[in-house]
């Protein structure tokens, strides 16, 4: 049988190591940034790009997509080569992907602080960076299907299962959750509204959770810890179950992350059914992964590679046991909207996804530069650190979220509020923000111990170059099966058909999902007297979206007692009609704004906006001086309203020629009712006079940000009077 001699690409995965250390550690520092938000919310004060609510979205994307997304490219470059026996497919591709995303992460970290936003959790980036994610990601799909046509190895090992999978889901995910309909540049609006919106969204997020953070390492765990420990998989049957049953299971749980919403307690009731099976494949896969390193605890001890490795499966242990646990309708009664599943969140991102890189990483260095570590102490001292930061993270925040849930819910004996005013379930668990920023910062330290520890190893290695590797070629294949043959070993030597299978497997949850919602008229009750948002309304619930509100203010009152005598009505389903995007959001560090419309005056409004603790002594929300100067930008609000009419949203072609009109018509009532304030009058009044005396520009409050905010949030949740939701009840 002809031997033939051909060379890895290990340049490429040099590069994406690289970058995953470089985009790790500012994507961490800017989580510990918002952390310290907390604790000192005025630390930004005054700089509008540097805001809570718009680096919150650039610290997710940084963390996921840059430092977890640019490990995942290393692992599989790097062992895709030596499972399938032969180079990627492409070098222009590899670089293609390589560079392309790197640019996607650059045009993130400029546009998301610049207001730039869809505001859909996990999927915030604009529509021309949606397109570039689509093209980079087919690139490097195309390049793994075309290394695994001319692959010199038969059977396909369960690590290229689980890329192949995560390949084709994340690309599903990524097209339908952004289907949208742009109005500018930098502007556009998502085809679904509401309760369809939030469905489609979580559909996304919860698997984008699954596809791109767990399948993609389940696929690098099954290839790293085997070599770290030298030792066969435990069980290749376990492997097959594991893979079939997690990708078919995973896709069906989104709707956990709505339940007591809005949506149709059918959506909801699936979500929970499937997230509890969920428990089993998970835990397969874990199972797997620690019995893989029987007979090789010693060496656990001293290795600090395999210390992180083990870590990290335990903490997908974790992270997995909690993710069922937290879809029980009871749980999440108390879990959802709290720190608690800040704390959630974070095991599984610090000790799954960060340790496994870390420990990839301390593995593939040395081998790629052909020397030793250049310090195994310094590893173990990063291995400690970073354990010391997980715990000192996490527990803070469970106790928060415990303590938040308590709060919410308490009741006198006379059945009032213990806690009417929100802020004191803020100002209790101050404490544990403290002990969050300090467990980050030992983590982040420990990362730049990493760093230092590889930028030795590589100055004292040779230079990376590509290597050297021989291997029989593949014999022409049989596409029938052998005598003898299992089934599924005669798959894993059918590429395409296993594609074509793992496709099949995640299309049917999504389709029995969302089809229904989008077909189906009868899936959102209607609510006559609920309509279209007014242009200036319009134009504030924009100035919403860009301020990142979304990230710390839900909309969306649950039917619970607690939250109805808090907040008042719990929404319904036909009040978001018109809502592109939804923003029933997904943290209330802030109580719920969705009947907060006319519950305060327009001037509280602004000085609660201007001054947060001129209005809420203690507030940890930061000020929006820059709303009060700015003036609001009208360009494009015809082409907003256009947009949204063509979505099926009942503007009429008059009061889209009239827009300027009717946004002066209202902005001038507010500017009056904001005159009601003696302080404002007098300040506004002597800040006209100052411009008019040395010849500036001077814009009229009606023409400002800060009344466009005002009139969207005096809307909220005052389109149902009680005779509506009679209406409701009938339909």
């Amino acid at each position: 049988m002809e031997v033939q001699q051909f060379y890895y690409d290990n340049k490429i995965v040099k590069k994406f190591i690289n970058a995953t250390m470089f985009w790790g550690i500012i994507g961490m520092s800017v989580g510990l940034l918002l952390a310290l938000l907390f604790i000192f919310p005025g630390l930004t004060e005054g700089i509008s790009w540097l805001s809570f609510g718009r680096l919150r979205p650039l610290h997710t994307n940084a963390v996921i997509f840059a430092f977890v997304g640019n490990a995942i490219f290393a692992g599989v470059y790097y062992s895709t080569q030596r499972l399938l026996k032969a180079r990627m497919w492409s070098d222009a591709l590899s670089n293609f992907n390589f560079w392309g995303w790197q640019v996607i992460i650059v045009a993130a970290a400029i546009t998301l602080p610049l207001g730039f936003t869809s505001s859909k959790e996990y999927a915030e980036l604009e529509w021309p960076i949606d397109i570039a994610i689509a093209l980079v990601w087919v690139a490097f799909g195309v390049n793994l299907i075309g290394t695994m046509i001319k692959r010199r190895q038969r059977h396909l090992y369960v690590a290229i299962w689980f890329y192949l999978a995560t390949f084709v889901t994340v690309a599903v995910l990524h097209i339908f959750n952004n289907i949208e309909i742009p109005v500018s540049a930098f502007k556009s609006y998502s085809v679904y509204s509401g309760v369809q919106d939030a469905l489609v969204q979580w559909w996304y997020g919860h698997n984008a959770v699954a596809f791109f953070l767990t399948t993609p390492f389940l696929g690098l765990m099954y290839y790293f810890v085997p070599k770290a420990a030298n030792r066969p998989v435990y069980s290749y049957r376990l492997s097959i179950v594991h893979f079939w049953s997690l990708i078919f299971i995973y896709i069906w749980a989104g709707p956990h992350h709505l339940l007591y919403t809005s949506l149709p307690d059918w959506a909801q009731n699936l979500g929970v059914a499937f997230s509890v099976m969920l428990l089993f494949p998970s835990w397969g896969g874990m199972i797997n992964g620690l019995l893989t390193l029987r007979g090789a605890w010693d060496k656990v001890r001293v290795d600090p590679v395999l210390k992180f490795m083990v870590v990290a499966i335990t903490g997908y242990g974790m992270a997995t046991f909690e993710g069922p646990m937290l879809s029980l309708k009871n749980v999440n009664a108390i879990a959802h909207f709290s720190d608690w599943i800040i704390a959630h969140v974070h095991v599984g991102a610090l000790a799954w996804n960060g340790f496994l890189t870390f420990g990839m990483v301390y593995w593939l260095v040395p081998r790629l530069f052909k020397t030793q570590l250049w310090s195994v102490k310094l590893a173990n001292v990063h291995f400690w650190m970073g354990t010391l930061g997980i715990i000192m993270y996490a527990l803070p925040m469970y106790v928060a979220g415990f303590v938040q849930a308590s709060m919410w819910k308490q009741f006198n004996p006379d059945g009032t509020l213990t806690y009417g005013n929100f802020l004191e379930t803020v100002t209790e668990i101050i404490p544990m923000y403290w002990m969050r920023a300090i467990g980050g910062s030992i983590y982040i330290a420990g990362a730049i111990v990493m760093l230092y520890n590889i930028v030795k190893t590589a100055r004292q290695g040779s230079k990376v170059e590509d290597e050297l590797a021989e291997a029989a070629a593949l014999a022409p294949l049989t596409k029938k099966r052998t005598r003898g043959e299992a089934y599924h070993s005669w798959l894993e030597r059918r590429p395409v058909k296993l594609t074509i299978f793992a496709t099949i497997a995640i299309l049917i949850g999504g389709a029995v999902q969302i089809i229904p919602s989008l077909m189906v008229d009868e899936y959102i009750p209607v609510i006559s007297s609920v309509k279209p948002y007014t242009p200036l309304e319009l134009e504030g619930r924009d100035i919403y979206i860009r301020e990142g509100c979304v990230s710390c203010h839900s909309q969306m009152v649950r039917p619970f007692r607690s939250e109805v005598e808090r907040y008042g009505e719990y929404s319904k389903a036909g009040e978001y009609v018109y809502d592109y995007p939804f923003l029933w959001g997904s943290k209330r560090t802030g109580p719920d704004l969705h009947r907060v419309g006319q519950k305060y005056s327009d001037n509280w409004h602004l000085n609660h906006m201007y001054d947060p603790q001129s209005t809420s002594s203690g507030s940890i929300m930061p000020s929006y001086k820059w709303l009060i100067q700015d003036e609001l930008d009208k360009s494009d609000t015809k082409d907003k309203m256009r947009a949204m009419q063509t979505l099926g949203v009942p503007y009429t072609d008059e009061e889209i020629s009239n827009a300027e009109k009717l946004m002066l018509e209202q902005g001038i009532k507010i500017e009056k009712n904001l005159y009601a304030d003696p302080d404002f009058a007098t300040t506004y009044e002597a800040d006209k006079k100052y411009a008019e005396e040395n010849n500036l520009e001077f814009t009229q409050m009606r023409e400002r940000e800060i009344v466009a905010l005002i009139a969207y949030l005096q809307r909220l949740g005052t389109d149902i009077k009680a005779k509506d939701l009679q209406e409701v009840s009938t339909n």
